[in-house]
């Protein structure tokens, strides 16, 4: 029993142990059913990723086999997968597959992967199709395929090797801008440079290096030369990183040495984000000097417009004043303070209206507005400003280019009152002319006929209609043609007036009409360039002059009679004269016996006689002489003072019985004289008998000899005054007649020939001779001998 319990017991244990082994076997066949069923779920999750991912494997195994998906002969064109790497090629003649030369080199690469493990990268174009692919291959996992395979992945590189291929050609577009940046940035007249964030230099152009003086730019980028000095302690790296700082441009001027020049120079900084900093500077030292020489212009410009009469202001698009010269300010009273703040144009209208320089207007609101349109007019506008005080304004408008306005304000009111004195002046002429006793014309250049008084048409027997036309002088000649007594004259009409207005000079003429009027006309150039022609009717003076002319002749004859009856009658008288002054000489020498005492004065009365009556005679002869212009004159040196003491020495004996003094004054200085001698003589004795005989006793007589200048000629003056009663105008033109002035005897004028014949033998030595006398002052004669 108890072994039967045990073998039981036994048994059941087994039967136990039994089952728990089947169960736990079945719990691990479970347990690696589900691994299995996760393994292939996983695998095929995998191969769904495969089949679903951009990249394709291809395991290429040591003897050339293939194992790749369905879709790589897809891919390529096959119609079915490739068993060998050989067959990815296609078949011979087919456009399918992987071109030849591509497939020889795929297999270089498989081979030389599968021995030396070395990976690859290459690209294909199948045949027939557009697509690209990239093969990456490298040595596979010895899980994967043991035995050297190599696994390839194939990739589907079309729409990457499209924009590839657009990237490349915009890299090659971005190399060419670049190089063009570059060359134009190179090429660059200015110098421009780059700065790193450092704000070293990295990149400078030609220009740049040039204006340093350097040898080259990597020369100027090693040794970091600058272009522009430091200024106010900031230099020109300090400036870019201030630039990089704030990141907005900042441009300033600065002066540096180029070329051994000084230049002025506009240094620009660009900050280009987190790149750095770009700069370049541009030479404005011609533009500073044009805008000099512009604002020199300008000042000079509104200096001169200063000067002007005219008002002129300008205003600028914004309907600001900016400049106003002193007359417009004047014109318009507006004071330094109302235009130095660039006031705009409706004030200055309101500043103007206030000081009364507006004309008057019962809407000005609206009248302003109007004003306003001058800045948009298409044309200058002009307008004429009577103001309250009677001053007229001329106002133009000037619209300009920019927008603005330029204003030019003349006063009128001068100009008017002096159009307004023209047309009366006019007027006046007219009357004038017409009211003259003369006919006037004036013609112009061209012969036209501008203006004309009624007497000329009267005078030429124009018809004033035929005036009224302004006609030339050609067509007035063919009218004045049937009215001349010779046609041929109006010849002289014609050239006289071209005389006048061409070759601006005077002529004259006479014509004689058929009515038997003589004319006589002249043309006269006036200062506008216009010829005045004045025609006068002289008939009536003509035959007055006639008469006169007759007369005159008579005259002539007459006086030619006189002197050729005086020069007979001297000659006539000479023979008797001679016989008698030498008859009594010889009684008086006792050849007809001795003479009483009365006789011996008898015989000396005729001899005083006959020497005076001698005088006479030759006073005549001589006079006439000179007055035919016959007088025989002798030429011999004469030195004067002692020549005109003997002449004063030989009236002693007058003076003493006179009881008169006699000064003479002067020395041989006075120097010598070319001249008759007896002539003069008789000349200057006259004169001496004269003041003799007008001197009352007591009385002096002066002889002044002096030497004087004039003209540039030496002179000789000889002086003869005397303090006797004189004589007044009338006495004085009778002594010079040949009427002595007083006689003692009669008390009347009685004929005398001594001062007619001084002047006259004066005269015919080319002297001067002049006569001062005055009542009670006594008589100066005055002799100039040359």
């Amino acid at each position: 029993m108890v072994l039967s319990q045990i073998a039981l017991v036994l048994i059941g244990l087994l039967l136990a142990a039994w089952t728990l082994a089947a169960a736990a076997i079945v719990l691990s066949a479970r347990a690696r059913q589900r691994r299995a069923e996760a393994g292939l779920r996983q695998a095929r999750r995998l191969a769904r990723m495969v089949d679903e991912a951009p990249a394709l494997p291809m395991l290429v195994r040591a003897d050339g086999r293939l194992e790749a998906p369905p879709r790589l002969a897809a891919w390529l064109g096959l119609e079915s997968a490739p068993q060998y790497l050989s067959d990815l090629g296609g078949l011979p003649g087919a456009d399918v597959g992987i071109p030849d030369d591509q497939l020889a080199q795929l297999q270089d690469a498989v081979r030389r992967t599968q021995k030396t493990a070395m990976p690859f990268t290459l690209a294909i174009a199948p045949r027939g199709s557009q697509k690209r692919l990239a093969l990456r291959g490298h040595l596979a996992d010895p899980q994967v395929s043991p035995g050297g395979a190599a696994l390839v992945w194939v990739f589907d590189a079309s729409e990457s090797e499209a924009e590839l291929l657009r990237l490349r050609a915009e890299a090659a577009r971005a190399r060419g801008d670049f190089a063009a940046l570059v060359g134009l940035i190179e090429a660059a007249p200015m110098p421009m440079w780059f700065r790193g964030r450092d704000g070293a230099l990295r990149l400078v152009n030609s220009a740049y290096v040039t204006a340093v003086g350097a040898a080259s730019a990597q020369a100027v980028v090693a040794a970091g030369t600058e272009l522009v000095e430091r200024v106010d302690g900031q230099g020109p790296a300090d400036v870019a990183a201030e630039a990089a700082e704030r990141q907005q441009p900042i441009a300033r001027m600065v002066n540096a040495t180029i070329n051994g020049q000084r230049r002025a120079l506009k240094v620009s900084d660009l900050p280009l984000g987190d790149e750095g900093v770009a700069g370049y500077a541009i030479d404005v030292e011609d533009m500073e000097e044009l805008s000099r020489s512009f604002r020199a212009f300008r000042d000079a410009q509104r200096a001169m417009l200063d000067q002007l009469s005219a008002g002129v202001a300008q205003f600028d698009a914004r309907r600001q004043l900016d400049f106003a010269n002193q007359p417009f300010q004047r014109l318009f009273a507006f004071t330094p303070g109302a235009v130095s703040g660039r006031p705009p144009f409706e004030r200055l209208l309101d500043l103007a209206r206030d000081a009364g320089r507006l004309p008057e207007t019962r809407d000005f609101p609206a009248w302003r507005r109007e004003r306003l349109g001058w800045f948009v007019a298409g044309e200058p506008a002009e307008e004429a400003w009577p103001l309250s005080d009677g001053t007229h304004l001329r106002v133009i408008a000037q619209p300009l280019p920019d927008g603005g306005l330029q204003l030019i304000v003349e006063d009128r009111t001068e100009q008017l009152r002096l159009s307004a004195v023209r047309d009366t002046l006019l007027r006046t002429r007219t009357a004038t002319f017409d009211s003259l006793f003369e006919a006037l014309a004036v013609f112009a250049p061209d012969g036209r006929m501008q203006l004309w008084n009624r007497r000329f048409a009267a005078a030429w027997g124009l018809e004033p209609e035929f005036l009224d036309g302004h006609p030339r002088i050609d067509a007035m000649l063919e009218r004045l043609a049937h009215h001349l007594a010779k046609p041929g004259q109006g010849k002289q009409i014609g050239d006289c007036v071209r005389a006048a207005t061409l070759e601006r000079r005077q002529t004259g003429g006479r014509v004689t009409l058929i009515d038997g009027r003589t004319l006589e006309f002249a043309g006269v150039p006036l200062p506008d360039g216009n010829g005045l022609l004045t025609v006068l009717d002289i008939t009536d003076s003509q035959k007055a002059e006639d008469a006169l002319r007759e007369r005159n002749a008579a005259l002539v004859e007459a006086d030619a009679v006189k002197t050729r009856f005086l020069a007979n009658m001297s000659y006539e008288l000479r023979n008797p004269l001679n016989s008698i002054g030498g008859f009594a000489e010889l009684l008086q020498a006792g050849l007809g016996g001795p003479l009483s005492e009365a006789g011996q004065g008898y015989v000396s009365d005729i001899l005083t006689a006959v020497a005076r009556l001698g005088e006479h005679i030759e006073n005549v002869l001589d006079l006439s002489q000179s007055e035919a212009g016959m007088l025989p004159l002798a030429h011999e040196e004469i030195e004067l003072f002692p020549w005109v003491t003997r002449l004063v020495e030989e009236r002693a004996p007058r003076l003493r019985d006179g009881r008169l003094t006699l000064d003479l004054r002067g020395d041989k200085g006075v120097g010598r004289v070319t001249g008759d001698p007896r002539r003069l003589a008789r000349a200057l004795g006259h004169l001496l008998d004269n003041a003799i005989a007008a001197t009352p006793p007591g009385g002096r007589i002066l002889v002044e000899l002096s030497r004087q200048r004039h003209k540039g000629h030496d002179w000789a003056r000889v002086v003869i005054s005397d303090n006797g009663p004189g004589m007044d105008a009338a006495a004085l033109a009778r002594a010079l007649g040949g009427l002595k002035p007083f006689d003692e005897a009669t008390a009347r004028a009685r004929p005398g020939l001594g001062l007619p014949l001084a002047r006259q033998l004066v005269e015919a030595h080319g002297g001067r001779f002049d006569l001062f006398s005055e009542p009670g002052q006594g008589t100066a004669a005055i002799v100039e001998l040359p």
